[in-house]
Parts: C-alpha cells; sequence; structure tokens
C-alpha cells in the first residue's frame, strides 16, 4: 500500500486521519503486523526534549529616535552579534552574561522573552550621519520587537553518545556531572520517540518540513551544522552521532513549558528545546521505521576524560538498557541518568498528534531533501598555503 502527503492532508481536513505517537505504534505493529498496521495508520507522531546548545534567536529591534545603527549590544547584560544591520541582533543560546560565572546567559534571555518578561536592552554606536545617535538604554519585551525567531543551527540529533568518566577525578561536562572510575553514565536522547530515529534516512523529512518547535509551529531550514551520514548502523539505524536539523520557528508561537534554560555546573549554559516530527506513513517501509523500539536502537559509550576528537566508544548499548537505570561495564552495574526528558518528548508527540486530528496542523512535503551523503571534516592547524 502506498499513499501520498496530498492524500493524508485531505484526510486530516476531512477529520477522518489516523495519528499515533512512536510510542503507541510499537505493539500496534507487534499485535497488528507491518501491513494492516501501514493500512490504518497516516501519521506517526515523534518527540524529543533536551540540550541543544546550537540555538540562538534573531531580533529586530525597531528604530530609535534619532536612530542608532547598534554596534554593541547586550540583552541584560548578555552580548548579542550585531554585525548584521542597524537594528537586528542575533543572540546565540549560551553566551554567556558580561562579568557573569556562567549561571545566565542567551538561554535565559531567550525563555525571560517567550515567557513575556521585559529584558534589558543597551546598545552603542560609533555614530554616523544616518545613525547619528551613540547609545541607548531601553527594555524590549517579546510584543515590542519587530521580529523574533529561532534560528537553530542543529538541533534534534539522530543519535549521541552516552558519556562516563574513567579518570580519578570528576569531570564537568556538556553530558553533565560524570563520576570518577565509572561511576556513572549519562545519555542524552528519546530514543524510540526521538524523530531522526523513526525516519533513520530521511525520506520524509527535508528543507520545508513543518515540525513542532518549541511549543509552536516550525520548519527544518537546511542541514544541521556537524551533518554526516557516513556513520556505523544497526538495522538501518545509526549507531552514534549522524543526521541533524536547522530549525527556524517563530519565538511568539512559543512557551516556556517547551523551552527552558538550562545550566550546566562547570560547563556553561544551554537551551532545553522541545522538537516534535510528523513521520507520515507512506508505505510498509515507514511503517516499519517508525516501529522501531528502544532494544533495537543502539549508542555508543565515550570516556570523556580521553581529550581527544578519536576517542573511541568503549562499547555500545540499547536505549531499553540505558533507560533500565543500570549498564554492565567491565563486569558491574553503572547506574544511568537521562540528561533529556522521556516524559516530556512523550508529550511533545502528543501534543503534536492532537493538533493534527484537530485539523491545526497539516504535514509537507520536502521542498528539497537533506544530503544522503555527508562526512564530517576536521580542523588541523595548517599553513596558509597548506589550507587553500
Amino acid at each position: 500500500m502506498k499513499r501520498t502527503v496530498a492524500e493524508i492532508n485531505q484526510r486530516i481536513k476531512d477529520g477522518d486521519v489516523v495519528v499515533m505517537t512512536a510510542e503507541e505504534v510499537i505493539p500496534f505493529v507487534e499485535s497488528e503486523g507491518v501491513e494492516r498496521a501501514t493500512k490504518e495508520v497516516d501519521v506517526v507522531t515523534t518527540g524529543t526534549f533536551g540540550a541543544m546548545c546550537s540555538s540562538g534567536a534573531f531580533l529586530n529591534f525597531g528604530h530609535a529616535e534619532p536612530p542608532i545603527r547598534m554596534q554593541r549590544v547586550t540583552l541584560n547584560d548578555v552580548p548579542a552579534y550585531t554585525g548584521i544591520a542597524a537594528v537586528d541582533a542575533y543572540l546565540g543560546a549560551t553566551e554567556l552574561r558580561q562579568d557573569d560565572h556562567g549561571g545566565y546567559g542567551g538561554a535565559h534571555v531567550i525563555e525571560d522573552l517567550v515567557s513575556g518578561r521585559s529584558v534589558r536592552l543597551r546598545a552603542q554606536s560609533n555614530g554616523s550621519d544616518c545613525y547619528p545617535r551613540k547609545d541607548i538604554d531601553t527594555w524590549v519585551s517579546l510584543n515590542s520587537l519587530n521580529q523574533a525567531y529561532l534560528y537553530n543551527p542543529r538541533n534534534a540529533y539522530q543519535n549521541y553518545a552516552a558519556g562516563t568518566n574513567s579518570s580519578e577525578r570528576t569531570l564537568f561536562t556538556y553530558m553533565g556531572k560524570l563520576l570518577p572510575r565509572y561511576s556513572n553514565i549519562t545519555y542524552s536522547n528519546a530514543g524510540q520517540l526521538s524523530p531522526l530515529l523513526n525516519d533513520p534516512t530521511l525520506r520524509t523529512i527535508g528543507i520545508g518540513t513543518r515540525i513542532f518547535l518549541g511549543g509552536g509551529t516550525g520548519y527544518v531550514a537546511w542541514e544541521g551544522t556537524q551533518f554526516r551520514t557516513n556513520v556505523e548502523t544497526r538495522g538501518g539505524v545509526p549507531m552514534g552521532s549522524a543526521r541533524n536539523l536547522a530549525t527556524i520557528g517563530d519565538m511568539r508561537c512559543m512557551g516556556p513549558e517547551f523551552l527552558r534554560a538550562l545550566y550546566l555546573p562547570g560547563y556553561g549554559v544551554s537551551l532545553a528545546l522541545g522538537i516534535g516530527v510528523p513521520i507520515p506513513i507512506l508505505d510498509e517501509g515507514m511503517m516499519k521505521a517508525t516501529a522501531v523500539s528502544d532494544e533495537q536502537l543502539f549508542a555508543p559509550i565515550i570516556d570523556y576524560s580521553v581529550q581527544s576528537r578519536n576517542r573511541r566508544p568503549i562499547k555500545h548499548v540499547s536505549y531499553a538498557e540505558l533507560r533500565s537505570g543500570k549498564v554492565e561495564l567491565f563486569g558491574k552495574d553503572v547506574r544511568t541518568s537521562s540528561l533529556s526528558s522521556y516524559l516530556k518528548a512523550r508529550q511533545i508527540a502528543e501534543v503534536l498528534a492532537q493538533r493534527i486530528e484537530r485539523g491545526e496542523f497539516l504535514l509537507t512535503e520536502p521542498v528539497a531533501p537533506l544530503p544522503q551523503d555527508r562526512g564530517m571534516g576536521t580542523l588541523e592547524v595548517r599553513s596558509k598555503e597548506e589550507a587553500v
């Protein structure tokens, strides 16, 4: 059986669409089989909620009287990048407040804005004939901005390594607190609910795909940075960091329920972000792909005390093992904990399913596919001549 996105959208408009979450569809396929499930289910919804450091927001403040070309900007004392135009800025989620020890950053400003709070805008300029003003100190909110949209260069990793630590000291990393002598393992992925693990080759996900982003509607803008396809697979699914998405969405549609600032002690600030992607069931191949379970999905365990980009996995373990609370490592049980919220991922998949069933969210076909063959380069110390 085959169906098109247009046919699914018509069923959404008619109120006849059948939607299941990626968690619900697993036992359904097990009991009914792939063929019958394909006939009955139109859309499978996915979700993930976790730290997505490579995120940020484009903001347009409007012109002051007299006008100013903002060359140096802070929002609640967090620097924003202004090399764009007179009153545009890009605020990175991991940027830290000036003279701060790491507890407040760009992600907090973004959360403040989507929560309806005002933030202090300060800007300086050298002044010019068309932009004579040299400084401004004021307060802005989401309602007073002309545009405020997230543009995130790297979100929704297809898979990611779990972290552990063989050294004699505690490590503070973006994977959280790693205790000495292999005393804990942390991971960050929604497993069977994770968007890109339910469409491992991105058959239905590409540029222009409509998604759930931070509580509102967003879109896939491009391939994410560090996107790659040349990774080891098991059952057709990558066993390590592979594909990811650059995403975009209007902050006015978002809220703190699905967008929260994080502070990781000893590391810095990040943004916890909720993303959900609807997977259209075009044929039996897509149905089979979305029925993948935590027992069939594997992540590498990496020793973060090895300070090299060439760290090799200690072993690969399933997300069912990781989610069980312990993993066997070198003959002993090591406790595990998740840095992403499975509860939130489930909630996102459910909310997205409800929006589709109510006719509030239509599916889109990509206007262009994402790469099918992509490696990832490294940064080397080179001379000017060698760099050409």
